[in-house]
């Protein structure tokens, strides 16, 4: 009895959620979507178009060739008129598999029942309908501001890293920062009239390569995961390439704790090591609501928050972090007066000195408060 190679060298099936990831937009991600999407429509899949935005670019509205697609649904919202993904006739129609660009997109007000499209995504996916997407890097959460340093623009919309992280298969759709600025210039990406803007800005050689290292690091975590898993499953002893790493992040309601946040997690994301962030309160100290927002990033990059009681901030964090065998703390830099300083002492220099001997890391991060700036582009390609 014979068997065929795809078994024995166990080649799984399609995944059942899938992204494409990419630098930036005009790297081929909707055109790559769009391309998967009609080869399993030609070996017969039940394949539809959930929402794809093409930007009126030719080719990839070409792409989309006989491929169903999913009506969309019409919306008025301040006196105008816009378009979103019909959520409901998707899942009514409970196709194979639906393609859905733009996951970091926000939903115009009033359209469904959820605020992002990433929402969206996943009740489509607990509806049993496999999932094709697309996400630029600068839109994943823990990597959102290292972004907004990098090219001077905000970025708005976001998506959680669990999200992504969650996908079967996570692939990059690659392009050298040249190649990306040529099909700039050529209109093939923004209308002509945004070209010279987009050249001069966001889309700066210098910031296309940095972007482009981001992604290759984001998607090199996922794939390292992968092998240790597959080592596992195998009976390898995993253990030998895994980390026991633990990384405690302490945060306070003050303006800038976010991008520490985000910072703890990228250390936490390459040693595969737990991120579990703490806040300190004493007594009556109501000040939960002031830290809701970050609990949600904290939440976003796959974190675990802790509440802690005492009334001596660095003592409470150290004896939490002793506890439970952390091996490395994130702290964001305070800002004390000099007399402050002198009587007694900040938090981080109480903490190094009790690091210093329990041999724990310390790292020290600058606090960045969240700037309006500009919002970023959210033309997928």
């Amino acid at each position: 009895m014979s068997s065929t190679s795809g078994e024995d060298e166990g080649v799984r099936p399609t995944g059942r959620f899938r992204v494409y990831l990419g630098a930036a937009a005009g790297v081929g991600k909707t055109c790559s979507m769009l391309d998967e999407g009609w080869r399993r429509f030609q070996r017969g899949a039940d394949v539809v178009v959930g929402f794809v935005e093409t930007h009126k670019r030719p080719y990839t509205m070409e792409q989309i060739r006989d491929l169903p697609v999913v009506p969309r649904k019409q919306v008025v919202y301040r006196n105008a008129a816009w378009e979103e993904m019909d959520v409901d006739a998707v899942i009514t129609r409970k196709p194979e598999v639906v393609l859905i660009d733009e996951l970091a997109h926000t939903n115009v007000p009033g359209s469904g029942r959820h605020e992002k499209r990433w929402e969206d995504v996943l009740e489509i996916l607990d509806a049993g309908i496999a999932v094709i997407t697309t996400v630029n890097i600068q839109h994943i959460e823990s990597l959102a501001d290292a972004v907004e340093r990098i090219t001077g623009v905000g970025v708005r919309e976001r998506v959680p890293d669990w999200v992504v992280r969650r996908a079967d298969q996570l692939e990059l759709i690659d392009s050298s920062a040249d190649q990306l600025r040529r099909r700039m210039l050529h209109g093939n990406i923004y209308p002509e009239h945004k070209v010279p803007s987009a050249l001069n800005g966001f889309f700066r050689t210098e910031n296309l390569v940095a972007l482009r290292e981001l992604s290759l690091r984001f998607v090199a975590d996922e794939t390292e995961e992968e092998l240790l898993e597959f080592l596992r499953s195998k009976g390898v002893a995993g253990e030998l390439w895994e980390t026991t790493e633990r990384i405690m992040v302490a945060v306070t309601g003050a303006p800038g704790n976010a991008s520490v946040i985000r910072r703890a997690a990228r250390i936490a994301a390459r040693t595969k090591a737990d991120l579990i962030a703490v806040h300190v309160i004493s007594g009556d100290d109501a000040s939960r609501a002031s830290t809701a927002e970050l609990e949600e990033v904290v939440q976003a990059v796959g974190g675990r928050w802790q509440t802690l009681q005492g009334d001596d901030v660095a003592k409470t964090i150290f004896a939490a972090a002793v506890e439970q065998q952390i091996t490395q703390i994130v702290l964001g830099t305070s800002r004390l007066t000099r007399w402050q300083s002198m009587t007694r002492g900040s938090v981080i220099q109480q903490i190094l000195r009790m690091a210093s001997e329990n041999d724990i890391d310390l790292h020290v991060i600058a606090r960045r408060e969240e700037s309006e700036g500009r919002l970023a582009e959210s033309e997928d390609g």
